[in-house]
């Protein structure tokens, strides 16, 4: 991939890279449509468009009013966009029969976020559950016109990034497998060669399949929170695609499959958002500080774990108003602790975050990722660090002094000065209490003190092989900017570690 597309995927938050994967898409459609290739005026998709652009932001705002509560207003957009796609445009003379159908759909994909939750957590995702809830109260559907060949190379470019940007390559497989496998299973006739071949263009070029599987079957609010879960959460929803599947009268639609697939994720992966309250902020290294909050309700969640924090704010800057931070704490502190990094042209997110005062609020919610520590504890591992990248390993190796869990562990920090060095206290404890060797390096060699006596340079093949001799035989683990993740995984490829022993830190919205 060329590198400003790898550039812009890193600095461009999910919930933007999707507004704008979809944004994308709508003025895709808006030129096909102007040259004749869709079946649509463009006049006409774009009445629609602003149509549910306006009912669903007006209807946000007032949910946001009543619940008092935050609202992030990509999604928002997202969500009507979404629904312009695979709602078809009116024909000449239906631009007032159409109105209800719009604005009901529009309506309920907002409120199914308020009304329809539990524990502060929407359960099924707002497109599927508007346009299930408008064909049974409105009997009008979703036609899902987005899936044509015309619309195909957009759609497939757009839903790549955005399946890149949040690695769930492996979900959208198993999902078009499946759905596959159903579609031929429930087939009544013997097919042929010509069959299965007319069978497969039906099924990925006029169809929604690809559009769905990018698109919709991603969204991660709504989808559980680990791999194996994930997994299975798209073979299921993939044998319900076939619209051949029925229950007396009622056949299988996108929205009902998706819809049946978010129930499960619920019972999967309960979720929740909690209130925090900021109790404490604190320095921790340079430009670096740890956030202490107080939560409503407490927080179940393994160490390494990350979840996503939305703040609301004025001034939302590109980047918009939710983050994903891993946990700094242990699950064996009362409270929840954040470290973050603040850069000098700091995002509209984190210049509000740092302005927070004793006794605000910020919500979070979706307690995810599988970047904790291995079952087997007598793994031998190596910590690999860069920056704040150490968070996650702080929580782990602070629930293990707490724990008094010896395990073998060699942490290896990497950071440009002594004064970013982040948590000293814990690696002393660990190294004291527990034998755990921490190795600590600098890569501004121009700025080193007189007294530091650790290492020199970026983590390199010739530091782990004289720091962890035995390093063939471990497991490793690696956190930090996209870049070092990057550098330090296709070194331990050169290093001959096995792809299965290398684990990396990863959030959607990084």
């Amino acid at each position: 991939m060329p590198k400003f597309l790898n550039n812009f995927l890193n600095t461009t938050t999910m919930y933007r890279l999707i507004l704008y994967v979809v944004g994308m898409i709508l003025v895709a459609a808006l030129v096909l449509c102007s040259f004749g290739l869709l079946p649509y005026n463009p006049l006409a998709l774009l009445y629609s468009t602003a149509i549910l652009v306006v009912v669903s932001w007006i209807t946000n705002q007032l949910f946001v009013r009543v619940f008092k509560t935050h609202a992030n207003i990509e999604s928002v957009f997202v969500t009507a966009l979404i629904l312009a796609l695979i709602i078809s445009p009116p024909h000449a003379g239906e631009y007032i029969s159409i109105l209800p159908f719009l604005i009901w759909t529009g309506i309920w994909s907002m409120a199914a976020k308020f009304i329809i939750a539990i524990n502060k957590k929407h359960v099924f995702n707002p497109v599927a559950f508007a346009v299930a809830l408008t064909a049974i109260t409105l009997n009008q559907s979703a036609t899902w016109w987005v899936g044509t060949l015309y619309m195909l190379p957009f759609v497939l470019i757009g839903g790549l990034l955005i399946v890149k940007k949040i690695r769930r390559f492996d979900m959208v497989i198993v999902f078009l497998v499946s759905a596959l496998v159903s579609i031929f299973a429930t087939s009544s006739a013997q097919l042929g060669l010509a069959d299965i071949l007319t069978t497969l263009h039906r099924i990925f070029i006029d169809s929604p399949m690809i559009f769905f599987a990018f698109i919709m079957l991603t969204e991660p609010l709504t989808s559980p929170l680990t791999r194996t879960k994930r997994m299975v959460f798209a073979l299921v929803i993939g044998l319900l695609f076939t619209p051949t599947l029925h229950v007396l009268s009622i056949y299988s639609t996108p929205e009902l499959a998706l819809l049946t697939g978010n129930l499960l994720a619920f019972f999967m992966s309960p979720m929740r958002k909690y209130v925090l309250t900021l109790t404490k902020s604190d320095l921790v290294a340079k430009d670096t500080g740890e956030f202490t909050f107080t939560s409503d309700h407490p927080i179940k969640f393994k160490p390494g774990q990350y979840m996503e924090w939305t703040l609301g704010h004025d001034d939302t800057d590109s980047r918009g108003n939710r983050r994903f931070f891993t946990i700094a704490s242990s699950p064996t502190e009362p409270e929840v602790k954040l470290g973050v990094k603040f850069y000098p042209e700091s995002s509209s997110f984190k210049t509000s975050f740092a302005k927070l005062e004793i006794g605000q609020t910020i919500v979070a919610g979706g307690v995810a990722g599988d970047f904790v520590l291995p079952h087997n504890k007598s793994t031998k591992l190596v910590f690999i660090a860069g920056g704040i990248g150490i968070t996650p390993f702080r929580s782990m190796i602070k629930y293990l002094i707490d724990k008094n869990e010896k395990r073998d562990i060699v942490v290896l920090y990497s950071n440009n000065t002594i004064v970013d060095l982040a948590y000293p206290e814990i690696w002393q404890a660990a190294t004291e209490k527990l034998g755990i060797k921490v190795v600590c390096t600098l890569t501004d060699t121009q700025n080193l003190t007189r007294d530091w006596s650790g290492r020199i340079g970026f983590v390199s093949p010739d530091m782990i092989t004289h720091e962890v001799p035995d390093y063939m035989n471990r497991t490793y683990y690696i956190s930090g900017p996209h870049g070092m993740v990057s550098a330090c995984e296709e070194m331990l490829h050169k290093m001959h570690i096995p792809g299965r022993r290398i684990r990396t830190d990863f959030f959607p919205g990084f």
